[in-house]
Formats: structure tokens, sequence, C-alpha cells
């Protein structure tokens, strides 16, 4: 896990955002003595979504439903 400082990061957030993308984890430290006040973490271990598998593509391929997804019976039958 890296650390960087408040100016470290807002300096160079773009590239700390990707590296939270690729799914490292990234401390933020403040103050004189650089002590560690925060924690950025990927989305998706917040519970951003649930991961389920799809039968025989698991491990193939990936699915979210997201929880405002809504569709009803008409729009099922005009499909």
């Amino acid at each position: 896990m890296k650390t960087y400082g408040i100016g470290e990061l807002k300096a160079n957030l773009p590239a700390v955002l990707e590296q939270v993308r690729r799914g490292e984890e990234i401390a933020v430290s403040y103050g004189r003595r650089k002590e560690n006040v925060a924690l950025i973490v990927p989305f998706v271990h917040r519970g951003g979504g649930k991961v389920r598998t799809l039968g025989i593509l698991k491990g193939k391929a990936r699915c979210r439903i997201r929880k405002d997804f809504s569709f009803d019976d008409e729009a099922l039958l005009e499909a």
C-alpha cells in the first residue's frame, strides 16, 4: 500500500486514481507527523456490487445489475 501526503495527492490525483482503479489501496497522510488519516480503496471493495457467476461462462464474463435498474413486462415483450 502506497502512502501520499496531501500535496502529493493533489498534484498526482489522476495517476493515484488510476492506481486505485487497478485495485490498489492508497493511504493519505496529513500533518507534521505524517499520520495516516484516510484510505482510498476501489469502489468494488466497499460493496459497490455483488459478483454473480454466470453458469458456464464463469471466469469468462461478468454481469453487474445496478440497484436502480428496472425492466417491466411491457418492455420485455417489446424487446
